[in-house]
């Protein structure tokens, strides 16, 4: 008796969590295109066809969308053929990019300076301060906002010139130096914000809810 796709996901799943991979989504996805093979009758073989138009439900989706749900069965797929050969493995991009990227825009010196402008128009005591020496960090030290934003006060150390962010991608912490003239306003902006904070944690603080206090 042959097993249902669903058996076989399973089975890939539980592999794959007792590595320590925890699947939410990829779970759901592949679970609900195992039931939907199995209710066709495809015998618990993967085929192309069958991935493919399950792929592109519903039909009114973005591309993108159909292009994720596509990637995920099309792993198991890779997985699965080892085991056994007549699984089909879907062509790759056949929605196009699964997760598509927008245009990066590159801010010239205008640019920046025109932000700063802005951002000092901003009402409250600290809000512009504040938002003026995020843009301005963000801008000559090449981190992420969510780096930025997770700054400690600990994190900055201001006699040495250096910034300590230790929640960056891939969960990897780094030292980056800061530039003398980029330091000289990150020392006025914590004068600052000691003054109203001075119980603060975090280096980068507002009044509003948008960055933590």
């Amino acid at each position: 008796m042959k097993r249902t796709l669903q058996s076989k996901v399973h089975a890939y799943l539980d592999r794959r969590r007792a590595l320590g991979y925890q699947l939410a989504e990829t779970g759901r996805l592949l679970l609900n295109f195992a039931r939907y093979s199995d209710r066709r009758g495809e015998h618990g073989v993967l085929r192309n066809e069958s991935v493919i138009r399950w792929a592109s439900l519903p039909q009114d989706a973005d591309p993108a969308y159909w292009a994720r749900r596509l990637q995920t069965v099309r792993l198991f797929a890779r997985y699965q053929v080892a085991f056994e050969p007549a699984t089909q493995v879907p062509p790759r991009h056949l929605f196009g990019p699964a997760h598509p990227r927008k245009r990066p825009h590159i801010f010239a010196a205008r640019d920046l300076r025109h932000l700063l402008r802005r951002a000092g128009r901003i009402s409250g005591r600290l809000r512009p301060r504040t938002h003026q020496t995020l843009i301005g960090l963000l801008a000559c030290s090449g981190i992420r906002i969510s780096e930025a934003l997770n700054l400690t006060v600990a994190d900055v150390d201001l006699d040495q010139g250096v910034l300590r962010v230790g929640q960056s991608k891939f969960r990897h912490s780094r030292l980056v130096p800061s530039h003398p003239a980029a330091t000289r306003r990150l020392r006025h902006y914590a004068k600052r914000r000691s003054r109203e904070f001075p119980q603060a944690k975090h280096f980068f603080v507002s009044l509003g809810r948008r960055f933590p206090g």
